[in-house]
């Protein structure tokens, strides 16, 4: 069976690395190609599936535009308003979110708990929308959102404020003027991210007022960011987890079955051997 990866740019992603380390481990003769499409190409991707797949996952610029276009959606990714995974059937195609799934999977595995606890969130672009859901899902006491621009902010994120409209918005500057820290903090910015790696989106000082720093990069596999809550005493986890576990759990749709969850960190051994520090 054919799947790949749905964007306009794609020329460094891991994508089909994991997949074809997936399709290894089940002993199939599936193929992961990279499918890049222009913006008015996108309709007929989805409808027609003239490159004859069984699935395919959506990155950016697409995770919204494909929408308008499934027969159905599931409904993390409604809730969210993003699909990154399309399944083609004969009954048509439905559309999921395993950035939701990926990342929900990752913090069980590092033990990090969101219910009752008091969350902070870095940034409001797209990486934002899946781990927000999760946390509302999860039932975090309060979720506070660091933002540049709270008007800008509030419009993009305005699916999820609907939901949960207890949530905060708040500049860089008003929370690094007061001294408000929480349980868990999570970085979704690119602060930080290979190969710009020495920066992080916050003071070292204020990523060490939470119990718990999360940072959905994954090269470096230390960013600046963890470092300094890991200095701080705060236990760290890096986005590696989540990459590989949300393209196991599009893997899980196509094939129709639960997979072996000693796959995921098989997979991420592989992948760090590549890594930046």
């Amino acid at each position: 069976m054919k799947f790949g990866l749905l964007g306009r740019v794609l020329g460094h992603s891991l994508s089909p690395q994991i997949h074809q380390a997936i399709f290894r481990a089940l002993g199939t003769g599936d193929t992961y190609g990279l499918l890049e499409q222009e913006p008015e190409e996108v309709p007929c991707f989805v409808r027609e599936n003239p490159e004859g797949l069984r699935g395919s996952n959506v990155t950016i610029p697409y995770k919204e535009t494909v929408i308008p276009y499934l027969t159905a959606i599931a409904p993390e990714a409604e809730k969210i308003g993003a699909v990154n995974t399309l399944s083609f059937t004969p009954d048509g195609v439905k559309g999921y979110n395993t950035d939701y799934l990926g990342f929900d999977r990752m913090l069980q595995a590092a033990g990090i708990g969101l219910e009752g606890r008091d969350v902070t969130v870095l940034g409001n672009g797209g990486a934002a929308k899946a781990v927000l859901q999760v946390l509302a899902d999860r039932k975090a006491a309060s979720i506070r959102i660091l933002v540049r621009d709270r008007e800008k902010a509030g419009q993009a994120l305005a699916h999820f404020l609907a939901q949960r409209p207890d949530t905060r918005l708040e500049t860089y500057e008003e929370a690094l003027e007061g001294s408000e820290g929480g349980q868990v903090i999570i970085n979704t910015t690119p602060v930080g991210m290979y190969p710009k790696v020495e920066a992080s989106p916050v003071p070292a000082e204020f990523t060490g007022r939470f119990a718990a720093a999360v940072d959905i990069i994954y090269n470096p596999k230390e960013t600046w960011f963890l470092a300094d809550g890991r200095k701080a005493g705060a236990k760290t986890c890096n986005g590696l987890y989540m990459l590989v576990a949300q393209a196991v759990a599009s893997e899980e749709i196509w094939q129709g079955k639960t997979l072996d969850p000693a796959l995921i960190p098989a997979i991420m051994k592989q992948l760090e051997a590549t890594f930046h520090g």
